[in-house]
């Protein structure tokens, strides 16, 4: 997986999944219902499907966001949507 992935395209499919596109042209799926329904907060409006299906990509960001200003990590999107661990950097690494 590339560290700092980048979405580059968001399409809603059914329920609370999201088909996206990555900058180096990775595309895949992920389902957000776990991370969104019963949460609260900034993602209590995203259980709405209407606002839900409000999602759009920012490019400066990298990522996709709604209008509440709700947002995931890219790169956590990125290991969702390919089932790849996200990496650990090594400054953070714990020796062994």
């Amino acid at each position: 997986m590339q560290m700092c992935a980048s979405v580059t395209d968001v399409r809603v499919l059914d329920g609370y999944r999201l088909e996206l596109t990555f900058a180096d042209g990775v595309r895949g799926e992920v389902d957000l219902a776990h991370r969104i329904v019963g949460r609260g907060g900034v993602f209590q409006a995203l259980e709405k499907p209407a606002f839900f299906k409000q999602v759009r990509v920012n490019h400066e960001l990298g990522t996709i966001v709604w209008p509440n200003d709700a947002d995931f990590c890219p790169d956590l999107l990125y290991a969702w949507a390919t089932g790849t661990p996200v990496p650990v950097p090594a400054s953070e690494a714990i020796a062994t």
